[in-house]
């Protein structure tokens, strides 16, 4: 499962292959913790999540108990839907699947549009 936390953050996203020395890696690298999903306001705005979508979690990297976060910069229109996600940092392997969820997401209106920083944490079981 993933955790997200409003924030901002944008970027390409790419599928790649993992090798066994390259997952075995990014197993030292990323800290392991329960699996779960929040969102959580990082920036100042006074914009209101009204609904979002739980990004996938990459079976292959869940298994291997691999966990990371990805910061993103989201542009809300003032209806309220998302019609801009950047890729600010974060692990490169689950950058497609948060953007991908993000670009669901439906803010409440307001008067203009605004940015949004969102940062989603994605944790193994």
């Amino acid at each position: 499962m993933a955790s997200l936390l409003c924030g901002g953050w944008t970027g390409g996203a790419r599928k790649s292959a993992l090798t066994p020395l390259g997952l075995t890696l990014l197993l030292f690298l990323a800290p392991v913790s329960p699996s779960i999903a929040q969102v959580e306001r990082v920036d100042k705005s006074n914009r209101r999540v009204v609904r979002t979508s739980e990004p996938d979690y990459p079976k292959i990297v869940k298994h291997a108990h691999i966990g990371g976060s990805v910061r993103l910069n989201v542009t809300v229109l003032a209806s309220g839907d998302v019609a801009k996600v950047e890729v600010l940092g974060g692990n490169p392997i689950f950058t497609e699947s948060a953007t991908k969820a993000v670009l669901k997401w439906k803010y409440a209106p307001a008067a203009s549009q605004t940015k949004e920083e969102v940062q989603i944490n994605f944790t193994p079981d």
